[in-house]
């Protein structure tokens, strides 16, 4: 098997990943051998590609007033379908919340004021108002990262899932990609571990069909999957009027948007890209498309996603073998330098690779783009301070009267 590895890395051009070997013990070199043999070497064809985009024209959606006015139907149909069990909810939450100042994982993080209120606390919160509603549990499938998952499931644990049904929670874990330096290098994170991060939230589905979850899926008959991430407080999960209108209206997906703040607010957008649903980043459009308009002075791309989406199971089995693209960041990545010694950079000195959830909706004929109020829908917790920060989301959750 070495020999093997030996003369695929050399084909890859690679064999750095093995200069260390002989100086680790015999499971540590097996542990390396197995690791690499497992590698997802496609990070290598990114090397120095940059994205393109199709043609994008805006996307309407739903709004606000017209899901009112059709309100009780579609929470009918919403209720029904999570009462017959088809429906389950996918909580993607492998992040750290190292921009928080917090190395937990991020649903630890407390953001109560006068008592404990943990983000994890706060979702599941939301989620058992529809238990209530309904009189039915939804089965939570809870992603984690390699870093994360033994913290996540501990905490939850000690805490009772503050109050949801154990029986009805199943953990998978996020696979992870290999890291890259900027000359093509793939990277050492040790003298017998390769440098690897998570692979983005896109890889949910993936991650879960490979853990053994899909199983579970069949068998419960499950049909649709909302998914959300952990950070927005306030999201409505496995919402029943949102469901609803999605089966209602026989799209393939569904996905909660709200109106944009102001044209240049910095969120992705709904749009349709070369004729299908798609998002098309703040950074991505031109002045002309942040600043169009329609005759009624709406804005054309005027509706950012709250990464908040419903799929369809049989269409997400039908493309689970298609090729997300991959996202490339500049980072900070901790590794052992050509001598052997371990480097913890000061400056981004190689490349993470990621799958977006958002590409996922790219594979769907159609999208029902659902608006939510933001101020009742949208409290994201990604910074310490300042926008969409620990302090907003807290005047948020107090605003919609959750006792901090």
């Amino acid at each position: 098997m070495k020999n093997v590895i030996s003369e695929k890395l050399s084909m890859l051009d690679q064999t750095h990943l093995l200069k260390y070997i002989k100086e680790l013990s015999e499971v540590q070199q097996n542990k390396l051998i197995n690791q690499i043999e497992n590698l997802d070497f496609s990070v290598l064809d990114e090397v120095g590609t940059e994205e393109k985009r199709g043609h994008i024209e805006p996307l309407y959606a739903m709004t606000l007033k017209e899901i009112d006015e059709n309100k009780k139907r579609y929470t009918d149909i919403g209720v029904q379908a999570i009462k017959e069990g088809k429906v389950g909810a996918v909580l993607l939450a492998g992040g750290q919340g190292s921009r928080l100042g917090f190395d937990k994982p991020k649903g630890m993080f407390d953001i109560g004021v006068n008592k404990n209120l943990y983000i994890f606390e706060c979702l599941i919160n939301n989620l058992l108002d529809v238990v209530k509603q309904t009189g039915a549990w939804i089965p939570l499938f809870i992603m984690t990262s390699e870093q994360n998952d033994r913290d996540t499931r501990e905490f939850l644990e000690k805490h009772n899932y503050f109050g949801y049904s154990s029986d009805n929670v199943i953990f998978f874990v996020q696979e992870q990609l290999p890291t890259v330096d900027t000359n093509g290098k793939l990277m050492l994170a040790d003298k017998g571990v390769v440098s690897t991060a998570p692979n983005g939230n896109g890889g949910w589905y993936a991650s879960l069909v490979r853990s053994g979850v899909l199983k579970i899926l069949k068998d419960n008959k499950i049909e649709w999957l909302n998914v959300f991430a952990v950070d927005n407080v306030l999201q409505r999960i496995a919402d029943p009027c949102f469901i609803g209108a999605v089966i209602d209206s026989d799209m393939e997906s569904g996905a909660k948007v709200v109106a944009k703040a102001d044209p240049q607010e910095r969120v992705g957008v709904m749009c349709l890209e070369d004729g299908k649903p798609s998002i098309v980043e703040y950074y991505e459009m031109t002045p002309e498309m942040i600043e169009r308009r329609e005759p009624d002075g709406t804005l054309s791309y005027n509706y950012g996603v709250i990464l908040n989406y419903l799929f369809k199971i049989k269409n997400l089995n039908s493309i689970i073998d298609a090729r997300l693209p991959l996202h490339k960041a500049f980072k900070k990545i901790q590794c052992i330098d050509e001598n052997g010694v371990m480097v913890f950079p000061d400056e981004p000195n190689a490349y993470k690779y990621e799958t977006l959830a958002l590409d996922m909706v790219k594979l769907q004929k159609n999208c029902l783009a659902y608006e939510v109020e933001r101020n009742k829908e949208f409290a994201p917790v990604k910074n310490k301070t300042g926008v969409d920060s620990v302090d907003t989301a807290r005047e948020l959750l107090m605003a919609n009267g959750v006792d901090i």
